[in-house]
């Protein structure tokens, strides 16, 4: 029972504040910027395009899989998602600073190794998957969602428009203005 209420305890923080800066990103709550303010960022700081695709996949990722892990419902997919979106939070707006008082990665760091945890040994008995009789396999079901992750990750990166060309557009007084 320690260990149903120690994940249980994850779930509900780590979760629920990644619901938060999930909806951060897609309605503006929580003091974020919204959707088109942090596609101005997305497309211009992070050179994501489509930045509007992108602010989906992140808000989505975070939001829903913040609600999942909290919930404990559907194994390791919430588990998953806050993954995805951390690996992309480190790579494109924290790596390589570790520091958080830097803007480094040391958040979505710890993020994603709660997630990662949860994901390997399942949200236990506290849990709707538990109260509703589902069962992933853990970590089986972890390690091959991992694959999608990783693709969708490097797709973005391979993806991204090259520095040079937001400079010229910069130049060319086509300036996005980052939130």
């Amino acid at each position: 029972m320690t260990t149903d209420f120690a994940l249980l305890l994850l779930r509900l923080v780590v979760g629920g504040l990644m619901v938060g800066h999930g909806t951060q990103k897609l309605f503006g709550w929580f003091g974020g910027y919204g959707f088109s303010g942090t596609a101005a960022f997305f497309g211009s700081m992070l050179r994501l395009r489509p930045a509007g695709l992108w602010v989906a996949a992140a808000g989505l990722s975070e939001a829903g899989g913040g609600l999942l892990l909290t919930l404990g419902f559907l194994g390791p997919l919430g588990a998953l998602g806050i993954v995805a979106a951390m690996t992309m939070a480190t790579a494109l707006a924290h790596w390589p600073k570790l520091w958080v008082s830097e803007n480094g990665f040391e958040y979505p760091l710890v993020v994603a190794v709660v997630a990662t945890a949860v994901g390997l040994i399942g949200p236990g008995n506290l849990s709707l998957d538990a109260v509703l009789g589902i069962q992933v396999t853990e970590p089986t079901g972890f390690l091959a969602g991992l694959v999608p992750v990783i693709a969708g990750s490097l797709v973005a990166l391979l993806t991204r428009v090259p520095a040079a060309a937001v400079g010229e557009q910069e130049t060319a007084g086509i300036r996005r203005e980052a939130v």
